[in-house]
């Protein structure tokens, strides 16, 4: 196996497990260390240029740092429940803790540069290339039906997770940088877009039309049953302020979860949701259901909707078929009938979330725009560019329905793509991020962060009384950690972006780091190909998915070897180490955005495109 060759800043970045899982790739490390000292602004800054959306993502992200914290795989195996550190949570810290000085912190735009860009939609992929592409001097317009800015963080997140207040906020800054917002302006003809003369088009309109349930009874009953996501919408714009005694929520994701929560808020006594998959298989996020069934609300599973059952026209229950899961060799789900007799479920009302699709009646066929066969545009996969040059897509109008900070990652690639087509350059060739890495050495045995892991379990987020919590659908339920809380969680961070960095010219082969490592991840051994070395390490290193740190040869022909895996970047290598062949060196990567950085240093500076 050859040495690792640390100057690829992929290789430490995917050691930062959760800025590598995260989409928009947030330095998650740095912020969790700001707030753990206090440095708010700062941590929210980091957070604001990165994902965008600080506070609204810090009470409703999908988390996908979580789950690739190192903390969840190398807790005491004595805790009751390893868990990772609660990220999303921090970043809610920033938020609201943050002074009044983050506006001043806000880079002012640059001058005007003659150039126009549309944004259709007013969601998270839209506002995000507003954001990016205004600060760089672009004319922005962002087209959107709705009186406020902010997509389905507004419509479709209830109350009393996400408060309006936070979305009017964060909106607020982006629009401030001199976006101009066409609210209540919904664009109704791509090609009367493009003939607008704008340079420049991104579609980030999402997902808009939830899907129909056509089971026996369906138009019988129309007037009880609603779409969640047009429901969602209409509870959020105070269309609907009740519901009946008896809601039934057909559907397993968070939509899902909102819709049964809601109507638990809005009078219901008698709310279930009923999925089709199992429980585990479920879409929603594994806290979203654990806090439905937290405010009292049964999920069933394996129940596959047969009819609507109805009298004079009036809903009156719901039948359904219960299956089981069989799996083929292939690891492959079949739901199967179990045998089990049909089950009738009482309910006056009905929402059904069982998935969104995308809806573009408004793109003409002819105006150059190409579909694939499940009606989504044909892009390539890293640019956001259709088939028309000018025009780029992202969000969930892109690929389908995923979430928030997936939308904002898409907003950010279309942004430099647009940015570098009206340059003239290759859209295709993406602009390299941003990396330091600088040692944290600040005496012989001495860092300059704090690296003795804590012990602490995962602290909890304290919520609402129960009793005011659910009595309206504006109280917001978590309540945030306070300071205390919050530094204590902080400390819990492994900090793993300081990364340790061997250098094996000054290795004597003492093996002291060896003794001294608490996850026995360090070995001298002889080298050999990777599937071997992985087995004849001092412990073996399981995770193929993440790559061995191997030196050079050393001077007996042996290599060292760590498994970077189960790594808790405590130092004690570097502490113990008699020649300093380990270092602690802080690694830091930001990834390009939209400007002067993402563009090719030896390209001319003039645009093209359609407008002086």
């Amino acid at each position: 196996m050859r040495p690792t060759d640390i100057s690829d800043p992929t290789y430490f970045h995917k050691v930062v497990d959760c800025q590598w899982a995260c989409p928009a790739h947030t330095p998650v490390p740095e912020y969790i260390r700001l707030i753990a000292q206090g440095r708010y602004d700062e941590a929210y800054m980091v957070n604001w240029v990165s994902n965008v959306f600080p506070g609204v993502l810090g009470r409703t992200c999908d988390r996908p740092c979580e789950p690739a914290c190192r903390r969840g795989r190398v807790e005491e195996k004595n805790a009751a429940k390893p868990e990772p550190v609660a990220i999303c949570r921090l970043k809610r810290v920033a938020a609201d803790h943050k002074g009044d000085e983050v506006r001043a912190m806000i880079p002012r735009p640059a001058a005007r540069n003659g150039k126009k860009v549309a944004c259709v939609g007013a969601g998270p992929a839209s506002l995000t290339v507003a954001r990016d592409l205004a600060s760089q001097g672009y004319a922005v317009t962002v087209f959107d039906g709705e009186k406020k800015a902010g997509g389905f963080i507004r419509t479709q997140i209830p109350r009393f997770r996400l408060p309006e207040s936070v979305i009017d906020e964060e909106c607020g800054y982006i629009l401030g940088l001199g976006v101009e917002f066409r609210a209540g302006e919904r664009v109704d003809s791509m090609k009367a877009l493009l003939g607008q003369g704008y340079d420049a088009v991104f579609v980030g309109c999402g997902a808009p039309r939830g899907r129909d349930l056509d089971v026996d009874g369906r138009q019988e009953a129309a007037a009880d049953i609603h779409i969640g996501i047009d429901w969602l919408a209409s509870v959020s714009f105070g269309h609907v302020t009740s519901v009946k005694r008896r809601v039934i929520v057909l559907g397993g994701g968070n939509t899902a979860m909102d819709c049964c929560r809601s109507a638990r808020r809005l009078g219901a006594d008698d709310v279930k949701v009923v999925v089709r998959s199992g429980f585990d298989e479920m879409k929603a996020s594994p806290w979203e259901k654990e806090d439905a069934q937290h405010e009292g609300i049964p999920i069933l599973n394996f129940h596959v909707p047969k009819a609507f059952l109805h009298e004079g026209g009036k809903l009156t229950g719901m039948r359904f078929e219960i299956v089981r899961a069989e799996y083929d060799a292939r690891g492959r789900r079949k739901l199967v009938p179990s045998g089990q007799p049909d089950v009738e479920l009482a309910c006056d009302e009905v929402l059904v979330a069982v998935g969104q699709e995308n809806a573009f009646p408004w793109i003409e066929r002819d105006c150059g725009l190409e579909f694939d066969e499940w009606g989504l545009p044909k892009l390539d996969a890293q640019t956001f560019r259709s088939t028309l040059p000018q025009v780029y897509f992202g969000g969930d109008a892109a690929f389908g329905p995923k979430n928030i900070i997936t939308a904002v990652a898409h907003g950010h690639e279309a942004a430099v793509s647009i940015d570098r087509y009206l340059h003239g350059e290759d859209v295709a060739r993406r602009p390299q991020p941003h990396v330091s890495q600088v040692s944290q050495k600040m005496g012989i045995h001495e860092w300059s962060y704090h690296n003795a892991p804590s012990n602490d379990l995962r602290n909890k987020v304290p919520w609402a009384a129960a009793a005011k919590a659910l009595a309206s659908i504006k109280v917001e339920v978590e309540l945030g950690f306070d300071v205390a809380t919050a530094i204590k969680e902080a400390e819990r961070c492994l900090n793993c972006d300081v990364q340790t960095v061997f250098t094996d010219k000054a290795c004597i082969e003492c093996d002291a780091c060896v003794d001294i490592c608490p996850m026995d991840c360090i070995s001298f051994t002889a080298p050999a190909a990777e599937a071997e070395l992985r087995g004849q390490l001092k412990a073996p290193a399981l995770n193929a998915t993440q790559a061995l740190y191997v030196s050079g040869a050393l001077k007996t022909t042996r290599v060292m070897v760590k498994d970077e895996d189960v790594c808790l970047h405590c130092g004690l290598c570097a502490e113990r180490c008699p020649t300093g062949a380990w270092d602690m060196q802080k690694f830091l990567l930001m990834t390009t955005k939209a400007g002067p950085m993402c563009r090719d240093r030896e390209s001319s500076s003039k645009f093209v495109g359609a407008s002086s």
